[in-house]
C-alpha cells in the first residue's frame, strides 16, 4: 500500500497560494488595490472589507481611487486606511478617497526585495516541514508493515519530486515578484 499524497500535495499548494497572496499585499511603488485586502471598517457593527463597501479603482500607475456607497463610510474608510501599516495618508475630497503611491527609491526597493525573498523562504520551510510529515507517515506505515520497503522508497521519491516541484514554482514566484519590485 503506497502512501496517498492528494493531502500533502493540497498542503503545499495552500502554502504557495498563501504566499501568492501574501507577495500581492506588498506595495512596490506601483498602484495595487491588494494592498488594501488585510484593511476592514466597522460596517454597521461588523468588520468589512474595503471592497465590500466601496469601489476601488487604480487611476493611474501611483493612484488608487475609494468611492464608498455609502458617503457615511467615507471618514471610517479614511480612519481604517490611516491606521493600517499602508503607510499612505489618504486624500478626502468629501466624495472619495485618492491614495497616492510615493516613487520609490533604490533603497526601499532592496529591503522590499529581501522581505520578498524571506516570504519566500520561509514558505519553503514549510513545504519541507510538509515533505517531513509525509516522509514520518511512510516509516511509521513501513514499521507497522502497511507497506513495503520498496513502497516507502517510491513513496518518499513520490514526496520529494512534489517538495522539488513546489519549492520551484515558489522561486519563480518570488523571483517574478522581486522583478516587479526592481523594474518600477
Amino acid at each position: 500500500m503506497k502512501l496517498d499524497n492528494k493531502p500533502y500535495e493540497e498542503k503545499m499548494g495552500k502554502t504557495l497560494s498563501q504566499l501568492s497572496y501574501e507577495l500581492s499585499t506588498i506595495r512596490a511603488g506601483r498602484a495595487n488595490p491588494a494592498v488594501l485586502d488585510k484593511i476592514t471598517v466597522d460596517y454597521y457593527g461588523a468588520p468589512t472589507k474595503i471592497s465590500q463597501v466601496a469601489t476601488i479603482s487604480v487611476t493611474d500607475a501611483r493612484t488608487i481611487v475609494i468611492s464608498p456607497w455609502d458617503g457615511s463610510m467615507l471618514k471610517k474608510i479614511e480612519k481604517a486606511i490611516q491606521t493600517s501599516d499602508v503607510g499612505i495618508n489618504p486624500a478626502n475630497d468629501g466624495k472619495v478617497l485618492r491614495l497616492v503611491f510615493p516613487q520609490v527609491t533604490e533603497e526601499i526597493r532592496k529591503q522590499l526585495t529581501k522581505q520578498v525573498t524571506k516570504m519566500g523562504e520561509e514558505s519553503k520551510v514549510a513545504i519541507r516541514n510538509i515533505r517531513r510529515d509525509a516522509n514520518d507517515k511512510s516509516k511509521t506505515m513501513k514499521k507497522n508493515s502497511e507497506m513495503t520497503e520498496d513502497e516507502q522508497k517510491q513513496s518518499d521519491k513520490a514526496i520529494q519530486d512534489l517538495t522539488d516541484k513546489f519549492i520551484k514554482e515558489i522561486d519563480a514566484v518570488v523571483a517574478k515578484r522581486n522583478a516587479e519590485i526592481m523594474e518600477v
